[in-house]
């Protein structure tokens, strides 16, 4: 018997292959975590899951720099983080997936890390490193690559959210650390995705060209 792979039915991709293939499902699906990691830790744990955030110099605290943006003080606090991490994760990963997934990473190792380094002593918490490692990204896109695809949406963020620097200037209470590093490591992940600018083309001299021997 003969088989004809040109008649074989094509799967369909799975829900989840559906949403994992999707920037806007990737950032749904990671806001999705952290309102449920809020759910489990106030009605069934007591807040417990808190504590596991980034503590500064602490070798028990370093590995709250991949939990603390899914953990939050409260319903205000994650709150606050969601519509600005969709909308400016939506921003970065214009330009592609593989953009928004290594910025994030980054935002979240870097910032984290240099938070766990030197930040202040306490219990550091909350996706608004992330938010500000999309800021950063943004604004460090617009300045190095200077291209329409890189300046309007920084402007979309900087119209929108340009308020955000307030949140850099120290305050108790607030991780303005993880703000600021969370910045730094978005522009550095700009810088790091960008490469190197092109060379500029060479205007040729309009004496060269009228005279081939001026060369």
């Amino acid at each position: 018997m003969e088989f004809d792979s040109a008649t074989e039915p094509t799967a369909r991709p799975t829900f989840a292959q559906r949403v994992f293939s999707s920037h806007v499902g990737l950032l749904l699906s990671a806001l999705v975590v952290m309102w449920v990691v809020e759910a489990l830790d106030t009605f069934a744990l007591s807040h417990r899951l808190q504590s596991n955030g980034i503590h500064p110099r602490e070798l028990d605290g370093l590995d709250g720099v991949v939990w603390a943006p899914f953990l939050h003080s409260d319903w205000g606090h994650i709150g606050s983080n969601s519509v600005p991490f969709v909308v400016l994760g939506w921003l970065v990963a214009l330009r592609g997936k593989t953009r928004l997934l290594l910025t994030t990473i980054v935002t979240m190792i870097v910032g984290g890390g240099l938070t766990w380094l030197v930040g202040g002593s306490g219990n550091h918490i909350g996706a608004s490193g992330v938010v500000f490692g999309y800021f950063g990204a943004l604004l460090g896109a617009a300045f190095y690559e200077r291209r329409p695809a890189t300046l309007a949406p920084a402007l979309v963020a900087i119209l929108l959210y340009g308020g955000m620097i307030a949140g850099l200037a120290p305050k108790t209470g607030i991780s303005w650390e993880g703000h600021l590093f969370g910045l730094l490591s978005g522009v550095l992940a700009a810088r790091v995705i960008s490469g190197p600018r092109p060379p500029k083309a060479v205007e040729p001299d309009e004496f060269s060209l009228l005279d081939p021997d001026a060369a």
